[in-house]
């Protein structure tokens, strides 16, 4: 059972891949291994287009619900739970499909990651205190000090990155740009599989289904769903959860720094912009690509699964 390769199906978001996903766990008997950071988070459903619960009973889904939004999460974490998830479908003589838009998820799966420190909460929290005191640009003029390299790549309002750039350098005591490129001694043991990118050839089309989509979340309660969340949680606007695309603009909206139509906007531009990055990470990767707006695209991927799964 361990020669069953894993469908790996990554792609831009609105790109149709959670569509593709369950129309391939259908035909090919498979289960769904999520590839997404938002989706670990019990309670962030209307924000992620977090498949329900009928769908989630009629095919299995794995590496969702997993966490709190008061918790963190690593692509190392992923990299083994996901490692486990795939043998245990393997196991069970169904088809892996590993489906979503978390670029460093997949990387981390199939290439394997840098040795850097685990994340220290109690370095995170003072971080997190001198940032909500002197601001994020402030920390990022200290990063760039520290690791110049590290900080020239990043905005200097990128909180999550910026955070931890500095607590790699107050754990390990050297520079991330130092530990990145040091991988782990192999890969974690994806095994046989199989990489297909949704990549769509119209860029103008996938921005009106990205609109379509965070107008939909809007109308489904998308504010009412964090309002709720803060509510029943220790919620900080730090914490990754609430740094997702949607929960991000919704918490500003909620403490009355934006009008209901900006949220709009910034929704779809911050969404847009991670489309942007997904595109870019693909570019490189050299996965094989697939025009999901093609008429025959979803019979190429199923040819190019039915050839994996038959050795052809």
């Amino acid at each position: 059972m361990a020669a069953i390769p894993a469908l790996l199906l990554m792609g831009p978001t609105a790109a149709g891949k959670s569509a593709l996903a369950l129309g391939l766990a259908a035909r090919l008997d498979g289960e769904i291994v999520s590839v997404d950071s938002a989706q670990i988070y019990r309670g962030l459903d209307v924000g992620t287009a977090k498949p329900d619960a009928a769908t989630r009973a009629r095919i299995p889904h794995h590496l969702v619900d997993i966490l709190e939004p008061t918790e963190t999460y690593s692509a190392a974490r992923f990299a083994r739970e996901a490692q486990g998830a795939i043998a245990d479908i393997r196991r069970r003589g169904r088809v892996p499909i590993v489906a979503g838009g978390t670029m460093l998820y997949f990387r981390a799966l199939s290439e394997g990651l840098s040795r850097l420190p685990e994340a220290d909460p109690r370095v995170r929290a003072e971080i997190d205190a001198r940032a909500a005191r002197d601001g994020w640009p402030a920390l990022h003029a200290e990063l760039a000090r520290i690791d110049p390299t590290t900080a020239a790549r990043l905005q200097p309002t990128d909180a999550q990155r910026i955070q931890r750039a500095l607590e790699v350098w107050r754990v390990a005591g050297v520079p991330l740009s130092a530990l990145q490129g040091r991988r782990a001694d192999c890969a974690a043991a994806l095994g046989a599989s199989l990489r297909i990118a949704l990549v769509p050839s119209d860029r103008k089309r996938l921005h009106e289904a990205i609109a379509r989509r965070f107008d939909a979340m809007l109308a489904a309660g998308l504010v009412d769903e964090l309002g709720a969340l803060r509510r029943r949680h220790a919620l900080t606007p730090e914490l990754p959860s609430m740094r997702c695309v949607g929960y991000r603009q919704a918490w500003q909206y909620l403490d009355g720094q934006i009008d209901a139509q900006t949220l709009r906007a910034r929704g779809i531009a911050a969404t847009r912009q991670l489309a942007k990055r997904q595109f870019t990470w693909l570019r490189a990767s050299g996965v094989a690509a697939v025009d999901p707006y093609a008429q025959d695209s979803t019979d190429r991927v199923l040819a190019a699964a039915a050839r994996a799964l038959t050795g052809g």
